[in-house]
């Protein structure tokens, strides 16, 4: 599920060349704080893939919530008393 996760959030990535052959700049809509800078556009994926992958750690690990990508939702749904 965490790999699905990972997966489908980087299909959502989008990359600009930056000016004067800086490199490139990636991130992720909807995932505030998930963004890389390299200098190819292969490092930037490289990169942006392991701060979302910081990003979902720190998140989990402080009880906050992450929101659904693509249907896939990794928040903790707590169970109904029968």
């Amino acid at each position: 599920m965490l790999t699905d996760y990972i997966r489908a959030a980087m299909h959502h990535a989008t990359y600009e060349l930056l000016a004067d052959g800086e490199g490139f700049w990636g991130e992720i809509a909807g995932l505030t704080g998930v963004w890389a800078n390299a200098p190819t556009l292969e490092a930037c994926r490289d990169e942006l893939e392991e701060v979302l992958q910081d990003w979902i750690v720190i998140r989990l690990s402080q009880g906050l919530s992450l929101p659904a990508v693509d249907g896939i939702d990794l928040n903790i749904q707590e169970r109904k008393a029968v």
